[in-house]
């Protein structure tokens, strides 16, 4: 089969456009023809290089895949080969504790599709049926594609970490983000109201497009002020961070008291500060997320499949364009998800 790969780290030259090993369909495991799968900043990390992580070479990303079935392994029931699909991204051993009480995204064993493994910017790849979800016929692969990591990510974000109710302000750093442009509408269909962030007037025209009740140009205004001047001095209860050390301190500024800030991830930094003063005196809530179990993607999926929710496309790639998809997304001029398609 065809596949992106890349053999060495380094910038976005280092994707291949190869030959590579067709996958096997093992035992509880189906191959899915890929059509579309989406980009994450996973993927730019981990051509990059990580600190103190290993990436087995030459190494395929792609966590987020939509396609159909292409070979069934044994043992594995109500799949069929062409039916069509898209993939949860988390890979966990379904046999733990954690497993068992459906907290899969803290398995000792837990990986991202793509991560660890070989992921989808191929022809095909090998998941396991357990990740397989059934895909509408209503639904196309692109969508599809663009929906499952970052809806999750925000869902898990809003309702598990944040307890997400119709009463609370929300702000979304960075609508124009994968995590960003899902935050919104997530927590735009629980009637809380939103507050985003965005840079340049186009971008805050497409957050404003999306349901946000108000939209902060971060490139002119200064954030925590904004935020306050619209709720009456009373400062956001939940504040979704995802950017890291570029947003933090406006983050935590921009809170309520009482308020919660949930981040998942840190694209312009890891170093942050904190004053521990504000922190209790303000009696605020701070919380890592990282992905969010399979249960809760089914809970999104329905809302994306019943049309409540609908992924954002920037643009598409052919695979073989991979390089310059990267090269788009560490721009960071895009509004939403970028995918390649086969």
């Amino acid at each position: 089969m065809k596949a992106i790969r890349f053999h060495t780290h380094g910038g976005p030259e280092v994707l291949r456009y190869e030959d590579a090993p067709d996958p096997v369909a093992r035992p509880g495991h189906v191959v899915v023809r890929v059509a579309a799968c989406a980009l994450n900043h996973l993927d730019l990390f981990q051509r990059i290089g990580l600190e103190r992580v290993t990436i087995p070479l030459p190494h395929i990303s792609g966590a987020d895949v939509a396609g159909a079935i292409d070979e069934v392994g044994a043992g594995v029931r109500d799949l069929v080969a062409g039916q069509r699909v898209m993939v949860q991204p988390g890979l966990s051993c379904g046999t733990c504790a954690r497993c068992l009480a459906a907290q899969d995204f803290l398995c000792p064993r837990y990986d991202v599709l793509g991560y660890q493994s070989e992921g989808g910017y191929a022809e095909r790849v090998a998941v396991p049926a357990a990740n397989i979800i059934p895909l509408p016929d209503h639904i196309d692969f692109v969508k599809a594609a663009a929906f499952p990591l970052t809806f999750l990510t925000a869902w898990h974000m809003l309702f598990t970490k944040a307890g997400l109710t119709s009463a609370d302000v929300v702000l979304v750093v960075a609508a124009g983000s994968g995590v960003g442009q899902a935050a919104v509408q997530i927590a735009k269909v629980a009637r809380a109201r939103v507050i985003a962030t965005a840079r340049g007037e186009d971008k805050c025209a497409q957050a404003a497009n999306l349901g946000a009740d108000d939209v902060i140009d971060s490139t002119r205004e200064d954030v925590p002020r904004r935020v306050k001047a619209l709720t009456g001095g009373r400062g956001a209860d939940i504040v979704i961070e995802h950017v890291g050390a570029s947003t933090w301190d406006g983050s935590v500024r921009s809170l309520s008291k009482g308020g919660r800030l949930v981040t998942c991830g840190a694209t312009t930094g890891f170093e942050a500060t904190l004053d521990l003063r504000h922190l209790f005196a303000r009696q605020l809530t701070f919380a890592g997320s990282y992905m969010g179990s399979k249960a809760e993607l089914l809970l999104a999926s329905d809302m994306f499949f019943r049309g409540l929710y609908s992924p954002v496309i920037d643009s598409t790639f052919p695979l073989r364009e991979a390089a310059e998809a990267h090269r788009r997304l560490e721009a960071g001029t895009r509004f939403g998800k970028i995918v390649l398609v086969d």
